[in-house]
């Protein structure tokens, strides 16, 4: 056995890189491992001061820009008064209050009353719950190719069963339908507590629904009793060009899920309701759903300083013409199809094998983007909604000169 000065040493011959592969859990076999040790705006800079210009924020979190500078302002202010305090829901904390009251603001009157949770997972956790304890039954439908988080109730509506076999058995009476399918919506019934869709579906590659459809679906829980749960946690904060993508549709849910941006580029997830459905989890029983970290005030803090920059930078009437650039420019034989919302974008190649190769040489020359879970051929394009023309196109230039070269 090592002697802790022998474990030092050891320790001290290797670089943050052997480290991270030797004691940092993986999910896959071939991480990308960049060391990056700078992030500020629409850039990230590794180790070797090598630039990146990141076109996928996070996977959809730093919708206003890394290291914002009114955000990280919050997060220090708000750490100089208080940190954690107690869990969630006994005391009165300002931040929490503060982001809540925003939040609200910008929704429809019914969407009110506001939990929030440490990751967009957690909220859909909560989300299928309050759907159980407000209907008083126990199915859920979801999507195929629908995506909200690997938790355990998360990973049971998820909509790919490669992603979900290992892990069974899961959630029982789940049901999983076709989006944008009329047939499926039949299959919602008095039996069904909630229907969890996503606004617009991310990792199936940015499918987009039809209006008539969202309609439909929303009549169908009207009727049926069910909640209708919109997951906004990628495609929320301007993603699509409003500031929550249901406004396009003309539809209101009953529980709206968020996550990602929210937190500003700090860990936050919401799920949120009326009041009177909310109300349901304090009693039979008394703290129906709880968590100790969720809401934490200094990310609640940085949260709200995120959601104002937006507001305040009147980002939201740039990004249909930003996203419109970027089609105007992704022009090339190797790319079949460019699928989009706003700022929210896949582009298609013939493959996986094609799409990683133009990934791999847009990271080589500086342009971080990656591949859809459910849609490995489709490249992600989800920059901060900061980016500027001049970066668009530079971006595409460098998206065509790999498919030139692959």
């Amino acid at each position: 056995m090592f002697s802790n000065f022998a474990k030092n040493s050891v320790v001290s011959d290797m670089n943050n890189r052997q480290l991270f592969l030797q004691h940092v859990a993986q999910t896959s076999d071939a991480p990308l491992a960049l060391e990056i040790v700078k992030a500020e705006g629409m850039y990230m800079w590794d180790v070797n001061g090598k630039r990146y210009l990141d076109l996928i924020a996070g996977i959809s979190v730093c919708n206003v820009g890394h290291c914002h500078p009114a955000v990280v302002k919050a997060i220090q202010d708000q750490a100089q008064q208080y940190m954690h305090l107690l869990v969630y829901g006994e005391f009165v904390q300002s931040p929490q209050v503060a982001f809540a009251s925003l939040l609200t603001e910008h929704l429809p009157e019914n969407l009110n009353c506001v939990y929030f949770t440490n990751s967009g997972a957690e909220a859909v956790e909560g989300a299928m719950k309050l759907a159980k304890r407000y209907t008083g039954r126990h199915e859920i439908a979801a999507f195929n190719r629908s995506y909200h988080g690997s938790t355990q109730g998360a990973l049971s509506i998820l909509g790919d069963e490669y992603w979900r076999n290992a892990y069974r058995p899961l959630l029982p009476g789940i049901q999983h339908l076709e989006y944008n399918d009329f047939a499926s919506l039949e299959l919602i019934t008095e039996r069904t507590a909630a229907v969890i869709a996503e606004s617009v579906q991310a990792e199936g590659g940015v499918i987009v629904p039809q209006r008539e459809w969202l309609h439909a679906l929303r009549g169908k829980c009207t009727a049926a009793g069910a909640l209708l749960i919109l997951d906004e946690i990628q495609c929320g904060f301007g993603r699509n060009g409003t500031l929550w993508a249901f406004e396009q549709f003309g539809i209101v849910p009953d529980v709206l899920l968020l996550g990602k941006a929210l937190g500003g580029g700090m860990p936050l997830g919401a799920f949120i309701a009326s009041r009177d459905i909310m109300w349901t989890l304090t009693n039979n029983p008394v703290l129906g759903h709880i968590t100790t970290f969720g809401g934490h005030p200094v990310n609640c803090a940085a949260g709200r300083a995120g959601f104002q920059a937006l507001l305040d930078q009147h980002l939201l009437p740039e990004v249909n013409a930003k996203g419109q650039l970027f089609l105007d420019h992704l022009k090339h034989p190797a790319i079949k199809s460019v699928r989009s919302l706003g700022l929210m974008m896949a582009v298609e190649f013939e493959s996986f094998s094609v799409n990683k190769k133009v990934i791999d040489y847009c990271i080589n020359k500086g342009v971080l983007t990656d591949w859809f879970l459910f849609a490995a051929e489709c490249m992600r394009i989800v920059p901060p909604l900061i980016i500027t023309p001049e970066e668009i196109k530079w971006a595409c230039s460098i998206i065509c000169e790999a498919a030139d070269n692959i």
